[in-house]
């Protein structure tokens, strides 16, 4: 599981039919020494400026409502920021 940070949704006129109801947002993840950014599959309504929790690969598969090409899941909005000791 990672975690990291909404910073915009990404906007497209057309999509796989597996992922209509998923919102798709750009996500910077924490825990990185350079920023890093990827597109994850949203559908419990995270929004900008929260804090996720994302699960990738194989595992995504369990969480998703029907069969689609998603590489990388919402699976939790956090309630506060995280506080890592090394920042």
């Amino acid at each position: 599981m990672l975690i990291g940070k909404v910073i915009s949704n990404v906007i497209s006129s057309r999509k796989y039919e597996g992922l209509q109801g998923y919102k798709l947002l750009v996500i910077e993840l924490k825990h990185t020494k350079e920023p890093k950014y990827v597109v994850a599959a949203d559908n419990i309504g995270a929004g900008r400026g929260e804090h996720v929790l994302l699960t990738s690969g194989q595992s995504v598969q369990y969480g998703l409502q029907r069969e689609a090409p998603i590489d990388m899941l919402v699976i939790g909005i956090l309630d506060k920021e995280p506080v890592f000791e090394n920042e």
